[in-house]
């Protein structure tokens, strides 16, 4: 076996062609890694990693087309055992929640230092999640804030609740519409109030907001 095969193959997903070129120094710079490329798109990604199958995956979040919490989620169900660090400049909470639910065992800021990067590589492998510390100060601090919906119940109106509940199902408005026998912008009215009720701001967020409710008993018709 030869010496290059004996290193942790790792692969980058990042446009910035500059920035991909110096995490790809960052990580050669150790004789325990090998990158096998960097893609400049969440499609590319996808397209190359049956073929190459790094253990990790260093994931940009902002990507062109797909985005890398998308990507990262695809990967994960189809390649279960790679491991992808999240490497972005986004702090907040919903994307930090968002990228770790898609399936990312870590989530580092980009000015992370080098020995925090490789660290990382290493320690992602070994069980751990690697997190810059201001990313985990976030998470802990997501924690200690009130949730929303947990100290006072949601009211949602039964025609609201049939709504979201069809949104679940993957229905588009029209067909919402035709199942319920209302007009297509009523549908709209109402999900513009479940969004205003549930303090989201997409289809996304409300349906994995209801499905995610671990307390049914907060949604009152």
């Amino acid at each position: 076996m030869s010496r290059s095969s004996q290193k942790i193959q790792v692969a980058i997903v990042e446009d910035n062609a500059a920035l991909g070129s110096s995490i790809r120094k960052i990580v050669e710079s150790s004789d325990q890694f090998e990158c096998v490329g960097v893609w400049t798109s969440g499609e590319d990604a996808l397209r190359k990693i049956d073929a190459f199958r790094p253990r990790v995956v260093l994931m940009d979040i902002n990507l062109p087309g797909i985005s890398g919490i998308d990507a990262t989620s695809r990967i994960k169900q189809h390649l279960p055992d790679i491991q992808v660090i999240m490497l972005t400049v986004y702090r907040d909470h919903d994307k930090i929640f968002a990228a770790l639910k898609a399936g990312a065992s870590g989530y580092l800021l980009k000015r992370a230092s080098p020995s925090e990067l490789r660290d990382a590589i290493s320690d992602v492998l070994t069980g751990g999640a690697p997190m810059s510390a201001e990313i985990a100060r976030r998470i802990v601090e997501a924690f200690h804030q009130p949730a929303k919906g947990a100290s006072s119940e949601i009211h949602l109106s039964p025609r609201e609740t049939e709504i979201l509940e069809l949104l679940c199902e993957g229905l588009a408005n029209k067909e919402i519409a035709d199942r319920l026998g209302i007009a297509t912008e009523t549908v709209r009215v109402h999900l513009k109030h479940i969004y205003e009720k549930l303090h989201v701001r997409s289809r996304t967020e409300a349906a994995m907001k209801y499905r995610d409710s671990k307390d049914p008993g907060n949604w009152l018709p």
